[in-house]
């Protein structure tokens, strides 16, 4: 068998620029080279496309490329170099990666890409639409108010007070990483944290604070999704909640416990809503679905990541492995997934045979 020719598209116009690197990196060091041949491809933060040797921070030091728009030949090109690729790995976080926009772009390519689709994708980003989709659904999500940038009346801290009370979380709608997020604990937080989650945003939303645990559910398959059993992650007392910093920065911020320490009935639970949560929201291949375990028993999910961190501090991988899926695997099974999937879309078809002159 030839080897899968496998584009790693890394980088992006993103706040999540840097935790893209890193993930990509990982992926680039643990793919099965026996199976598949790996093409790094990395975004600039100001968008431009370059074939890099290997994955690279200094991504502006590979070459240029420019993609040609026809699904029937290699669309990727690095001068007079023609880069054909069979799948694309996008572990592009955030803002352009995550929303559906890269994966419209190369599903017009006909460019089987791992991970969800345009639609699920564009669906869990925005955290306001998301939990509206899971609350239709019945799985429950924590009371959340929404506000636009342009809204002529943005709610006061006196009335978010009364309807979430104190502590309220204040979240940027459609950023990860735990960019724009901000915990209000009194009026003087107020106007601070919501000037923070609109610099990245136009939506934001302020959310009622669980006072519970903060745990992680991995997702893999398609037309019958799997669950890990949940991780949970620790947070030192020194951080107020899962900041960028107790994520990515502070080797000693946060304990990580695969599996979760919980009674066995809240495991369950927490594997049927993160199914029910990755079904709702039109995901695909793969996601990783964070809950809150709260004081009083309840159960919450928080959000779904369709595009997971694959770093080494990651938990998505972590759930795996403890399922006995290493890492190498584990990116296998993703591919093999998602070329599954392309192929059993090929079924639909895009022409339709009508008497229309034109």
């Amino acid at each position: 068998m030839s080897k899968i020719n496998v584009a790693i598209l890394y980088g992006g116009r993103s706040v999540e620029h840097g935790v893209s690197v890193n993930s990509a990196k990982n992926i680039f060091e643990f793919i099965d080279r026996k199976k598949f041949t790996p093409i790094p491809i990395g975004i600039t933060q100001k968008g431009k496309w370059y074939h890099t040797k290997t994955v690279s921070k200094n991504i502006q030091k590979g070459k240029p490329l420019s993609i040609q728009l026809d699904p029937k030949q290699p669309i990727l090109k690095s001068g007079a170099q023609k880069i054909s690729a069979d799948v694309v790995f996008t572990l592009l976080h955030g803002t352009d990666g995550e929303d559906g926009s890269i994966q419209g772009l190369l599903k017009s390519l006909d460019l089987p890409v791992v991970g969800t689709g345009v639609l699920g994708s564009s669906l869990s980003m925005n955290k306001i639409v998301a939990k509206r989709l899971m609350r239709e659904a019945g799985i429950p999500v924590t009371d959340f108010i929404p506000v636009n940038f342009y809204d002529t009346h943005k709610p006061t801290f006196e009335e978010i007070r009364s309807k979430l009370g104190l502590p309220f979380m204040v979240k940027s709608a459609s950023l990860g990483s735990s960019v724009g997020v901000t915990k209000v604990k009194s009026k003087a937080d107020f106007a601070p944290a919501v000037e923070e989650s609109f610099r990245y945003d136009h939506e934001l939303l302020f959310e009622k604070y669980v006072k519970g645990r903060e745990v992680e559910c991995a997702i893999i398959g398609n037309s019958t999704p799997q669950a890990s059993l949940p991780g949970e992650i620790i947070i030192s007392k020194e951080y107020e909640f899962y900041t960028f910093d107790a994520k990515y920065v502070d080797g000693k911020a946060v304990t990580i416990d695969v599996p979760a320490k919980l009674p066995t009935d809240a495991v369950e639970k927490i594997r049927s809503l993160s199914v029910r949560a990755f079904q709702a929201l039109k995901c695909e291949d793969y996601a990783r679905v964070d809950l809150f375990f709260a004081d009083n028993g309840e159960i919450y999910v928080n959000e779904i990541n369709t595009i997971p961190g694959f770093t080494n501090s990651s938990m998505f991988p972590m759930m795996w492995k403890e399922r006995g899926i290493s890492f190498t695997d584990l990116i296998s099974k993703l591919i093999y997934l998602s070329l599954e999937r392309n192929k059993l879309n090929s079924r639909i078809q895009h022409n339709f045979a009508s008497s229309l002159k034109f």
